[in-house]
C-alpha cells in the first residue's frame, strides 16, 4: 500500500525523480511558463509551490535550501574573476536570486495556489497528453511584428534582372 506517500514516481529512480523536478523547476522559474506532459506538470507543481514558500520567507537559510533542491550551483572558479562575465550570468542563470526578488514578492499575500495547468492537445508522436504549466501572474509577451518596410522581390530571375535596368535606366 502507498499510504502517505504522495509523490508521483513517474517510473523514474529516486535520483532521477530529483534531477527532473529541478530541471522543471528551473526552467519554470527562468521562462514563467513550460510545456510538458500533464504527469510532469502534475508531480512538478508542489514542488514549485513549496520552493515559492521558501522564498517567501526570504532568509538565508531559506535560499540555501531552494539552491539544494534545485541541485543549483553559482559560476564556476573561471567567471569569479572576471566581473563583467560573472554579472553576465547571475542574469541569464542564476534562478535563486530570480525567484527570490521577482517570484516570491508578487505572491507575498497569496497563501498558495502560484501556478496553474492548462491542457492542450495530445502530441503527435505518442500521443501524449500536454499542459502548460505556468505562474498564476503570468501574461505572456506579444510576438514582435514583422517591420513593413522590407519586401522581398517575388518572380523569375528574369523578372529581377527587368528591375534592375529599370532602376539604372531612370538614374
Amino acid at each position: 500500500m502507498r499510504h502517505r506517500k504522495k509523490t508521483l514516481k513517474l517510473g523514474r529512480t529516486s535520483a532521477h525523480l530529483e534531477a527532473l523536478m529541478a530541471g522543471l523547476a528551473t526552467n519554470l522559474i527562468k521562462c514563467g511558463r513550460i510545456t510538458t506532459t500533464i504527469s510532469k506538470a502534475k508531480a512538478v507543481r508542489p514542488f514549485a509551490e513549496k520552493l515559492v514558500t521558501l522564498a517567501k520567507c526570504g532568509d538565508l537559510a531559506a535560499r540555501r535550501l531552494v539552491a539544494k533542491r534545485l541541485k543549483f550551483h553559482g559560476p564556476g572558479a573561471e567567471l569569479s574573476a572576471d566581473k563583467k562575465a560573472r554579472d553576465q550570468w547571475h542574469k541569464k542563470h542564476d534562478v535563486v536570486r530570480k525567484l527570490f526578488s521577482e517570484i516570491a514578492p508578487v505572491f507575498k499575500d497569496r497563501a498558495g495556489g502560484y501556478t496553474r495547468i492548462m491542457r492542450l492537445a495530445t502530441r503527435g508522436s505518442d500521443c501524449s497528453e500536454m499542459a502548460i504549466i505556468e505562474w498564476v501572474t503570468y501574461v505572456p509577451q506579444a510576438p514582435k511584428a514583422k517591420p513593413e518596410g522590407k519586401t522581398k522581390a517575388v518572380g523569375k530571375k528574369g523578372e529581377a534582372g527587368e528591375k534592375k535596368t529599370e532602376t539604372a535606366a531612370a538614374k
